[in-house]
């Protein structure tokens, strides 16, 4: 097996039980798993491939938990810029219906190559709409060839405006095809080994778009099968009117009765939840992803996320849709998660120190949110963090920077605090995603320009 030794690094973040970051740290790699972790002296002198990151910073690569790839297409439409999400969705979803298989091609490969270029090295996507023979075979395809680890849901929307829901007709699924599809994607692509590449999970969209049965009927094939579940809840006030006319619900409340709880359920954004909503999530073992720039361009609300880690909830972060948030930089991310939390605090008054101040968010946590949280919510135990017989997945950045002058006294929080850059290495299994700034499993010259045809065909079709 081929070895990979990485040396000289100016801190090392090991993100492990201890936290522990390392000066002049490295890893010594084999066949793709750490087999070392320490200062540079401690490690193997030689390998196959030798990386010195002297004046980088090394942390282990991010886990984005919510994203919509498709949507890279339709960044910035200007009837959709000023809308909060029922009329977002509204206007997006006639545009939506004309994208086609080559279309959830081009936009994975975009939206994967942007995440790697901001430190991601595991994704999950929300695939919900299949128009004109699109499948989600055609985005696990394109996802494999970027070299990033992938969780492909299987998302679904059978609930159309004739019969109560917000989606078109036009763009429903049948839902006895809906399940038949989620099964035959299980068996042939779901990896639930060590060190797995493709996952599958089932992600009925949301409540307004979907019945009851299709989300009972899935959670039971899921738990057949062994996968995740997954669906938007609790993003707006207008989600939360819906069920209470609807069902008689709130929506925590009407996940519970769909037997949608449990340590094999995480649930995007929860801006609108309770105390004791909270404390469900924590007692169930359910996780969340949070997405703060899609809940602030939305003008959604702010999830209460350091609530959520008091009680005990898997937390985390998902860039969400190219077209809600229109950017799939993660390392951003990660720095709106920590300003937008001290905000929260600061209006709400709920969470203070023992001085009477708002507590808030520090870098450590909010990059512990985006490693060992995310592996957390998407139950990966080979993931999150650099310790021996983990996965080789990290991304340095290279402090000699402009950017970073005069901040190298804490080198770990200024990758945070100054504004987040693209990254110059990701690493995944021990194969380079991005060298020296540049993505190297892909033409991305090539890719920008068949992305930027497509999504002009598909606005002016």
């Amino acid at each position: 097996m081929s070895t990979l030794l990485v040396k000289n690094t100016t801190i090392l973040v090991t993100m492990d039980d201890q936290r522990r970051e390392i000066s002049d740290g490295g890893l010594f790699i084999r066949g793709g798993k750490i087999e070392q972790v320490g200062t540079t002296s401690e490690l193997p002198s030689e390998a196959d491939e030798v990386l010195d990151l002297r004046d980088h910073i090394l942390l282990p690569g991010l886990i984005n938990t919510h994203h919509h790839f498709y949507q890279t297409l339709t960044r910035v439409v200007p009837a959709a810029q000023d809308a909060n999400l029922f009329n977002w969705l509204k206007t997006l979803y006639p545009i939506w219906e004309r994208i086609t298989p080559e279309g959830v091609r081009i936009s994975t490969q975009t939206a994967l190559a942007e995440l790697a270029l901001s430190g991601c090295t595991t994704a999950s996507d929300h695939l919900y709409i299949f128009p004109n023979g699109s499948s989600l075979d055609d985005e696990i395809i394109a996802g494999r060839e970027t070299g990033l680890r992938l969780h492909a849901s299987r998302g679904s929307m059978s609930l159309g405006e004739s019969k109560g829901g917000l989606p078109p007709d036009s763009i429903v699924e049948n839902e006895t095809d809906i399940l038949n599809d989620s099964q035959r994607l299980i068996e042939e692509y779901h990896d639930p080994n060590w060190g797995a590449m493709t996952q599958i999970v089932l992600a009925p969209c949301s409540p307004f778009s979907v019945t009851a049965e299709l989300m009972r009927e899935s959670a039971s094939l899921a738990r057949e099968y062994g996968v995740c579940l997954h669906t938007h809840l609790a993003e707006t006030q207008d989600e939360e009117a819906f069920c209470l006319e609807q069902f008689g619900y709130r929506p925590v409340e009407y996940m519970e009765v769909l037997n949608w709880t449990g340590s094999d359920v995480w649930f995007a954004h929860s801006v609108h939840v309770n105390h004791s909503e909270i404390e469900l999530y924590g007692m169930a073992g359910c996780g969340v992803a949070h997405c703060p720039s899609a809940n602030m361009r939305l003008a959604s609300g702010i999830a209460p996320v350091l609530d959520m880690l008091a009680s005990g909830v898997r937390v985390g972060l998902g860039v969400d849709g190219s077209a809600s948030n229109d950017s799939s930089h993660l390392l951003a991310e990660v720095r709106q998660a920590m300003l937008i939390a001290r905000l929260g605090s600061a209006l709400s008054g709920a969470s203070l120190s023992s001085e009477g101040a708002p507590a808030l968010m520090t870098a450590r946590q909010a990059l512990e949110i985006a490693t060992r949280g995310g592996a957390a919510v998407l139950r990966r135990e080979d993931i999150g963090c650099l310790e021996p017989g983990m996965c080789a997945d990290f991304f340095a950045i290279n402090l000699n920077r402009l950017d970073y002058a005069g901040a190298l006294h804490d080198p770990v929080a200024a990758v945070l605090f100054c504004a987040p850059l693209q990254v110059d290495y990701t690493v995944v299994g021990g194969k380079f995603v991005v060298k020296e700034g540049q993505i190297v499993t892909l033409d991305l010259p090539k890719l920008i320009e068949d992305h930027n045809r497509a999504a002009r065909k598909l606005l002016l079709n």
